[in-house]
């Protein structure tokens, strides 16, 4: 029995098959899911094959020290934008032996939130070592911090089989 809902092991599941009868591994950066998508892949059997790592990014310097994150980039468009996320989703892709990577950096709440960027907003980005990516900005709404972050779990994972059915 996994911890996570049924909808997110069946998609880390359906993830882990694929990938594996592909030869493909994927990588992790995430800052408000704090290691969750790693963990939601893990918890399926023969996961090894195909998570290569998992980095949690949650404060602005380990973005820098670990994805590679640029200050320009953060002091611009601060930690949760399109631009993070991409530059941590590249981060993990070339800082590991992965051919997929999926990247999150959001406001799960209760507090952090303003009128630009309110609770519930999460950026995105899947992307793999053609070029290819995907992002998303994701505005669940002041739902509650456990329903933000496993709404974006099930969000990362559901765009991580989007990119690889697309190559």
């Amino acid at each position: 029995m996994s911890i996570f809902p049924q909808d997110i092991e069946s998609l880390a599941r359906k993830i882990v098959l694929e990938f594996t009868d592909r030869g493909h591994m994927l990588s992790t950066a995430e800052s408000c899911t704090g290691g969750l998508i790693a963990g939601a892949l893990t918890e399926i059997s023969g996961s090894s094959a195909v998570v290569d790592r998992g980095f949690v990014t949650y404060t602005n310097d380990a973005k820098m020290d670990m994805l590679g994150v640029t200050s320009a980039t953060l002091n611009g468009f601060g930690a949760v934008s399109k631009e993070t996320a991409l530059q941590m989703a590249h981060g993990a892709l070339f800082r590991s032996r992965a051919h997929f990577s999926v990247a999150v950096t959001g406001i799960a709440g209760p507090g952090g939130g303003s009128a630009m960027k309110p609770v519930g907003l999460v950026h995105l980005a899947a992307k793999c070592r053609n070029g290819r990516f995907i992002h998303r900005d994701m505005r669940y709404g002041d739902i509650g911090r456990d329903a933000v972050r496993l709404a974006t779990v099930k969000t990362a994972l559901d765009m991580l089989i989007e990119l690889s059915q697309s190559i």
